[in-house]
């Protein structure tokens, strides 16, 4: 800071009072870009407006109850007019550190979603902001895809700790899902083209489009010899079980050709040491994205119904049955899905496992099955749940 401004401060204050120093020094920090000093010279203006203290950092406690909203509010129009000039200036980080201050991120997220990257520009700070900071998550997810890559991006989704909604987590399944369709889509009509001298039919369709890949595999066996793959195996493994969480969307129709291409792989890339329900890999994972897509529905239903009846919960545990209450859940039928849970995981709650699905009591309460919840309350030896399910099955009468 120039030091004639501190004696130009000193002849302000005596020549024509405090307010007038106090502009001159906030002018003078607007002027040579000190933002950070001007949030401080602002609430040392609102402290000497409302008669207090001017020491900017003053304890808010030691204000009058009286002055504390106006004082708020001061903090709140420091913060916005100077995250706002921090903006202007590309200073999206020093700006959030201001708009974060008073709960106001839309300001960032609008200057997020403007904003578009050099190729050499280091956009961590950008991603922390946008994705794990929840400013704007998916335009987050966007770039940790686009720069960081399908790795990346595959191990940020599959984090258990994803510190977003549904809705977020869905955006960052179809991104997977149709960043690695398109990837195998290109790599396969490159080498059809190579072997047969011309582009195959369906090359030049748009990049998503749904059905070019299934028809890029079929009748062409030969893709797939000695132990041939296009793809990293661990990213088709682990998109198509992420895409196991989608919604009915084009994706899911993605992901099924994801799998008719896995099917064709080589055995050791085909997952067969999956857990079950899952033990065929990719032929298995079809069918239940082919439940989702309202495909085979209840044929499939039947097939992991089948799974979860014959299998043995001393050996291979009741994951089978936890993924087909989850199933029935999606598709909004509770009833069979207690009558799942009832059957094969009534002893596992008893032993106190952990469940990947709601347990019993769980599901009774949610879908208000209250004499059920009795029911099971005394098969396993619980007066507690007993007595509490029949007086909530008479209050809900």
């Amino acid at each position: 800071m120039n030091a004639a401004l501190f004696d130009q401060l000193a002849a302000m204050l005596q020549q024509q009072g405090p307010a007038a120093a106090i502009q001159l020094l906030c002018e003078q920090l607007r002027q040579s870009g000190d933002y950070n000093a001007l949030f401080y010279a602002l609430l040392l203006k609102k402290r000497h407006e409302l008669g207090v203290n001017p020491i900017p950092t003053g304890p808010s406690e030691e204000l009058p109850t009286a002055i504390h909203a106006p004082y708020e509010e001061g903090i709140r129009a420091a913060a916005r007019e100077v995250g706002q000039l921090f903006l202007q200036q590309g200073s999206l980080q020093q700006a959030w550190f201001y708009f974060r201050m008073i709960g106001e991120p839309q300001p960032i997220r609008a200057a997020l979603e403007a904003t578009q990257p050099a190729e050499d520009e280091d956009i961590q700070p950008l991603v922390s902001i946008a994705f794990y900071e929840g400013v704007h998550p998916k335009k987050g997810f966007d770039w940790i895809l686009n720069r960081y890559g399908l790795c990346s991006a595959i191990t940020t989704v599959g984090s258990s700790e994803l510190p977003h909604g549904e809705d977020v987590k869905h955006y960052c399944i179809q991104s997977l899902v149709r960043a690695l369709y398109h990837e195998l889509r290109l790599r396969l009509t490159t080498e059809i083209q190579a072997h047969q001298g011309f582009p195959p039919s369906g090359s030049d369709a748009p990049p998503h489009t749904p059905g070019v890949l299934r028809q890029l595999i079929d009748g062409r066996d030969w893709l797939f010899g000695e132990e041939a793959y296009h793809i990293d195996t661990s990213h088709l493994s682990s998109v198509v079980q992420l895409s196991m969480h989608l919604p009915r969307c084009p994706e899911l129709g993605m992901a099924r050709e994801l799998c008719a291409y896995g099917a064709k792989l080589s055995g050791r890339f085909l997952g067969r040491n999956e857990e079950a329900p899952f033990e065929r890999g990719y032929l298995d994972y079809d069918i239940y994205l082919s439940i989702l897509t309202g495909e085979n529905v209840e044929e499939g239903i039947a097939h992991f119904r089948a799974k979860a009846d014959a299998a043995d919960p001393e050996e291979i545990g009741t994951y089978p049955a936890e993924v087909l209450v989850n199933l029935l859940l999606k598709l909004d039928r509770p009833r069979e899905a207690i009558e799942v849970a009832r059957k094969h995981l009534a002893g596992a709650e008893r032993q106190g496992r952990q469940l990947t699905c709601p347990n019993l009591n769980e599901l009774c309460q949610r879908y208000r099955q209250y004499d059920l919840l009795a029911d099971v309350a005394r098969e396993l030896d619980d007066p507690v749940y007993y007595l509490a399910g029949m007086l909530a099955k008479q209050q809900q009468t």
